[in-house]
């Protein structure tokens, strides 16, 4: 039996204290990057500009994103499904208002989150790979 396999954009949106945006969708627990499923004929780019503006009303540049890295999880949200993931870095200063499907969003320190449910992808691979990175203050 095969995994289905969902590819999306992920962003790891940072605001100017250096904390990072999480989202949680409606009827679901686990918090995770902003970001959705990559349609035909989209870059993972011009997806996640997409999903952004569509889930938080925020306008962002493609040009501004820096790669993180592609990441591949369990999904949250969908039991025996796979989530592979290219994730980017973004820094904002607007203020994102919850649509669409996004019921919550919190700002957290990435280097340590509080005690809440996240995302396989978010705990295990984005915040790990965003900590490594990140010079040592």
């Amino acid at each position: 039996m095969s995994r289905t396999v969902i590819r999306i954009a992920a962003a790891l949106l940072l605001g100017p204290d250096g904390r990072t945006l999480l989202v949680r969708k409606a009827a679901t627990s686990a918090f995770m990057q902003p970001g959705g499923k990559i349609e035909p004929g989209e870059t993972p780019e011009q997806a996640l500009v997409r999903e952004i503006r569509e889930e938080l009303g925020i306008e962002v540049d493609a040009a501004r994103l820096e790669p993180l890295g592609r990441f591949t999880a369990a999904v949250a949200n969908e039991p025996g499904a796979t989530v592979v993931a290219d994730t980017f870095v973004l820094e904002i200063d607007a203020l994102p208002a919850p649509a669409r499907e996004i019921e919550e969003i919190v700002w957290i320190d990435p280097a340590s989150p509080p005690p809440i449910e996240l995302a396989p992808l978010t705990g295990q691979h984005i915040l790990p790979a965003w900590r490594a990175r990140r010079p040592s203050v």
